[in-house]
């Protein structure tokens, strides 16, 4: 049956992956005889799909994991998901909406029962989606971060960590999400680059028992009724003598301090600052310095409470009461000043709401001490990150490094393990058993039905920390003991950690790289992963973040629909270097789709040639001479990409190699005549060829390189690209591959004089110039390719020729009788002009002192070179003119 006329991707995609499945050429095991090559996946949240960040990340990770299958190393990519805490939360609370139910109105266990129905119905889409792109993970290995085995592994770690001392309960300033309302991690706070704009109001507060007023700059009017001091600097000449003296709070009229704090900017602002410790990092700060006591008048909800005396505003939005009090203070004579700023704006990674600072009681890891190693671990480059700039930024968070705020006011996630007595005693333990045996030596009267649970849920960070080392069951109870795991009793663990490269987005590089590598060090005494690739974020092609909201997110499995896999595949990897933003334009994965149908076009112009026993011309020699040179300098090129994580590189590499080098020459070169046979000898070398440039692309285009695998030739079951042998580099010949340039440039200036002069393609030409050498190996090529009657060599210039030159050398090829002279002469005329021009553009460079002085000495050499290729070309044309 004879092949389709374009490639279909409909008709192999389906076909091809479940074939892979079936025969568990995505599973991997722990096999000595082999090398392991482990990728663990970030883990996605049951909450998503797919979306152009997935399919950037997932797509550099299935190529890395195909190469090394081919590779013959032992490849496993681990799959699974996130139980994504605050986002399903809010998903549920949602769906419960939409019924008419309030989470309010569940027990926690009826609000769980719901969550997990949510779970069980959305929660795999995201991996089926995966699927469809081509991802070849190990399904087998499929992990959940609160599935039984996972949970416990949390809860062991969360109760070791405390008997280490690393974790500890506390009244502490933290971040609050008010509409979430739940705790956040500093790194959980996101700000714009550019800030975002806000208002600085001028207040003034009367001095009490005068007719004196104090003025304060803040940004939160809302705030001032949990005012407890005005700081001033205590170097400020202008407050000096207001230090220890009193003034009233607007409308409530409290009576508060006036302190000195080396903390105030004197520039900023009056340089005095109203303290707000419940409500303010900083303040918080300066409130313990100074003893000071905490009004906390804003509720979880952001709404205010009635500790701001002001009954007006009890249980109105803090926004809306900022609005109401700016007019109040308006009116009321109090608001001296506004101005517009722009400033950082703390946002909730999750909910997007302002994030409110929040004093509370919560749960906390010291980080300091259990980030050493870690630390160190990138300093030393025993953790590689690509690109290599993202390796100060790490350092700087390091280095800076706060206490993690791990319990969060949620109800879908792993519970914290603490139990309270009525008394608030607590104890830390695995079960409810253990801590009721722990507080029962202290309290012999207590009974069990005594104790009750913190509400509290860890964040979700720590338990995706240990991502690389739960997914292989390392905390369960005959691996783990003394708060180390011991590697040698878990064969799976033993043969593929630390896992060979972790891919992931620069944003979580704190959030999760950071912590998984405190983890791997902790328990393991090892690092998770020898490299961490970061990928940029998929923008749009004017530059802006893709959002559902701006109409710019393509949704991938439409495009998967339209383009196929492969050029989806391909159209990501075009253009996405390590580290920088992707400027995702569909037209890229229209690219794609072209290239699967090169090469399907390709593989029907070499199946549909008759092959003889003939003898074999010597242009074909000459072409496989020169590409297996150039496959095997690609190799090389290739290998050098992969090793430093060039992923757009390594493809560009390949295109080249598939549509200029196999299909434009050598294909073109061994074409035998229309309904003339190709030799025998020729036609297995280029099938030869054509496997390997199919076994090279295949980590980027799997579907279309399988189905062609197995339509170049009759193979069995097992015999498939996806567990083939990677092509290895053999050592290759500069010489041929510099003369093929050559060849192809005069193949290529032969074509377009015929162009310009208007020459048929069909009728032969005489083609001379002065040397041999530098084309000797390809005359017949070109001869060919060029269609000539004759190439000879003289030290003789042509009369009567166009000339054109490549480098310094010259060709000539006579047209007396085939060109008007006038028009000739003309075109020439204006060559010389161009050429004239471009070589006084070079001049006034070089001639130029401070250009010369400071440009590096490569530049300089190229500048040099264009001078003289421009002479060169002038005097060629100046002889054709003559």
């Amino acid at each position: 049956m004879a092949l389709s006329t374009k490639y279909n991707p409909a008709e192999t995609e389906g076909k091809w992956y479940q074939h892979w499945t079936d025969k568990g050429f995505f599973h991997g095991k722990a096999n000595p005889a082999k090398d392991p090559y482990c990728i663990v996946i970030p883990p996605p949240n049951v909450t998503g799909v797919l979306h152009m960040g997935h399919m950037l990340n997932n797509t550099i990770q299935d190529v890395l994991i195909r190469k090394a299958r081919m590779e013959g190393k032992e490849a496993c990519w681990v799959p699974g998901t996130d139980h994504a805490s605050i986002a399903t939360e809010a998903r549920v609370v949602a769906m419960l909406r939409e019924k008419g139910i309030k989470k309010s109105s569940l027990t926690r266990d009826e609000f769980l029962q719901y969550a997990w129905e949510w779970k069980d119905k959305y929660g795999g889409i995201i991996l089926e989606q995966l699927k469809k792109l081509g991802a070849s993970c190990d399904w087998e290995r499929t992990r959940f971060t609160m599935e039984p085995e996972y949970y416990k592994a949390v809860i062991r770690v969360f109760v070791d960590l405390y008997n280490k001392g690393y974790i500890y309960r506390g009244m502490r300033m933290i971040n609050w999400d008010c509409e979430a309302k739940t705790a956040l991690s500093n790194e959980e706070v996101l700000y714009k680059e550019e800030g975002e704009r806000s208002i600085l109001y001028s207040i003034q507060y009367k001095i009490k028992d005068t007719d004196q007023w104090m003025v304060i700059a803040t940004q939160r009017p809302e705030t001032i009724m949990g005012d407890v001091a005005i700081a001033v600097n205590p170097t400020d000449e202008r407050y000096a003598n207001l230090i220890g003296k009193k003034v009233l709070v607007p409308f409530i009229n409290r009576e508060i301090p006036v302190i000195a704090d080396n903390y105030v900017d004197k520039s900023f602002g009056t340089g005095c600052l109203k303290v707000t410790p419940a409500h303010d990092v900083n303040d918080y700060e300066i409130g313990l310095r100074h003893n000071l006591p905490v009004i906390d008048t804003i509720n979880d909800d952001g709404t205010l409470n009635e500790k701001c005396e002001l009954p007006k505003f009890y249980g109105k939005d803090r926004f809306a009461v900022r609005k109401e009090i700016v007019k109040d203070l308006r009116e009321a004579g109090h608001l001296v000043k506004e101005e517009e700023f722009v400033t950082r704006i703390g946002r909730s990674e999750r909910t997007n709401t302002v994030v409110e600072p929040k004093l509370s009681l919560q749960w906390f890891v010291k980080m300091k001490e259990i980030s050493v190693r870690a630390k160190d671990a990138v300093a030393n480059d025993d953790i590689h990150l690509h690109p290599s700039k993202f390796k100060n930024t790490y350092a700087h968070w390091m280095d800076n490094v706060r206490d993690w705020c791990i319990s969060r006011q949620l109800w879908w996630g792993h519970r914290i393990p603490a139990w309270y007595t009525p008394d608030g005693s607590f104890a830390v333990a695995e079960t409810q058993e253990e801590a009721f045996n722990i507080l029962k030596s202290k309290n012999n009267s207590l009974k069990e039905e005594d104790l009750r649970q913190d509400p509290d849920m860890l964040d979700t960070w720590a338990s995706s920390w240990l991502w690389p080392t739960a997914v292989f069951d390392g905390f369960k109870d005959e691996y783990f003991s003394n708060g180390k795991i011991d590697r040698t009793k878990n064969a799976d663990l033993n043969f593929f950690y630390p896992t060979k490269v972790l891919v992931t987005a620069p944003e979580i590089l704190f959030f999760w790289v950071a912590r998984m590598i405190i983890a791997g060090y902790e328990y393991m005494d090892e690092k998770p992963f020898e490299d961490v690739y970061l990928t940029g974020i998929v923008r749009d092609k004017q530059g802006r973040k893709m959002s559902k909201s701006l109409g710019n997110s393509p949704d991938p499995l439409e495009l998967i629909e339209k383009y196929g896999a492969d050029g989806v595949r391909t159209g990501m990897l075009f253009s996405s270097p390590a580290g920088n933003d992707l400027l995702f334009d569909e037209k890229l994965c229209e690219q794609g789709r072209n290239f699967a149908n090169k090469i399907w076009n390709a593989f029907r112009l070499v199946k549909g040639w008759e092959v003889s026993s003939q003898a074999q011309p010597e242009e074909n020699k000459i072409a496989i001479e020169w590409f297996d040179a150039k496959l095997n300098k690609t190799l090389a090129e290739l290998e050098d990409h992969f090793t430093k994580f060039r992923m757009s590189d390594a493809l560009h590499t390949l295109y080249k190699l598939t549509w200029d080098d196999f299909c434009a020459w050598y294909l073109e070169i061994i074409k035998p005549e229309f309904g003339k046979p190709i030799d025998e000898a020729t036609y297995r070398k280029t099938i030869s060829f054509f496997e390997s440039i199919l076994k090279l692309l295949h980590p980027f285009m799997p579907f279309i390189t399988e189905e062609l695998w197995h339509e170049l030739a009759e193979r069995k079951d097992n015999d498939c690209i996806i567990v083939s042998a990677w092509p290895k580099g053999n050592s290759f010949d500069t010489k041929v591959i510099a003369q093929s340039e050559t060849a192809f440039e005069v193949i290529t200036q032969v074509r377009n004089v015929r162009n310009a002069k208007g020459i048929s393609p069909k009728e032969k030409l005489p083609l001379t110039t002065t040397t041999e050498a530098t084309i000797r190996q390809f005359i017949p090529v070109i001869k060919k390719l060029a269609n000539l009657t004759t190439l000879n060599f003289t030290s003789e210039k042509a009369s009567n020729a166009t000339s054109f030159l490549i480098g310094t050398q010259e060709f000539f090829i006579p047209l007396e009788g085939k060109v008007d002279a006038a028009k000739e002469r003309e075109e020439i005329l204006k060559e010389i002009e161009y050429n004239e021009g471009f070589l006084a553009s070079v001049m006034k460079k070089l001639s130029n002192e401070k250009f010369v002085s400071g440009a590096p000495a490569h530049v300089l050499e190229m500048e040099r070179k264009k001078k003289a290729d421009a002479e060169a070309k002038i005097q060629s044309l100046k002889e054709r003119l003559g």
